[in-house]
């Protein structure tokens, strides 16, 4: 549903904004019986994110980071694991001295197992904000990039994240994710100079 909204308003600013546009553009949009020139572009967010350098950089940084949390979780639930197959084993023989004793011994394992979970949690919402800062630093890369690029150039630019995702129709070169990727790729590879 919040898809199709979004999909709608972008259909109406691209209306409103054809209305509006000034004579003179590439592409022509009609509006009742006046008609207008607007020059339209559009990038494929998914192409971009595939190809682009830092993008990828910053990918394999996160998926490094998830695979570490992981194993690390995966260790210490384990160790839990073992502690509680060994706390069984031990009842199952009567090797407790006291019920009191076993008791003890089942809260300790129900606290770890407890914290591990905790500590699972955390560590999930973490990386989901730090996923969702990456996520904003790199659109914020791509509209700064793609405000100076486009001024003179385009009107509007449009986002696809996926193939036919909000672009119905296109003609042949309206689309300019290789040349974006291309430039933005130039200015990482010089940043890290």
């Amino acid at each position: 549903m919040k898809h199709i909204v979004c999909t709608l308003a972008m259909a109406a600013a691209l209306i409103i904004t054809s209305c509006q546009a000034p004579a003179g553009n590439q592409q022509t949009a009609g509006c009742g019986n006046d008609s207008t020139k607007l020059s339209v572009a559009y990038v494929n967010s998914d192409s971009l994110l595939k190809n682009y350098d830092y993008a990828k950089k910053l990918n394999d940084s996160m998926n490094d980071k998830i695979e570490k949390m992981r194993a690390d979780l995966n260790q210490q639930r384990r160790s839990v694991d073992q502690d509680a197959y060994e706390f069984q084993r031990k009842v199952n023989n009567n090797a407790f001295a006291s019920m009191e004793r076993a008791q003890s011994e089942s809260n300790r394992i129900q606290k770890r197992a407890q914290e591990l979970q905790e500590q699972e949690q955390k560590l999930s919402y973490e990386l989901q904000m730090e996923q969702a800062n990456l996520s904003a630093a790199l659109m914020d890369t791509l509209t700064s990039f793609l405000s100076s690029y486009a001024k003179g150039r385009y009107d509007v630019v449009l986002h696809e994240k996926a193939k036919n995702d909000l672009v119905l129709y296109t003609i042949p070169g309206i689309d300019i994710t290789e040349v974006v990727t291309a430039e933005l790729n130039k200015r990482y590879a010089a940043s890290q100079k």
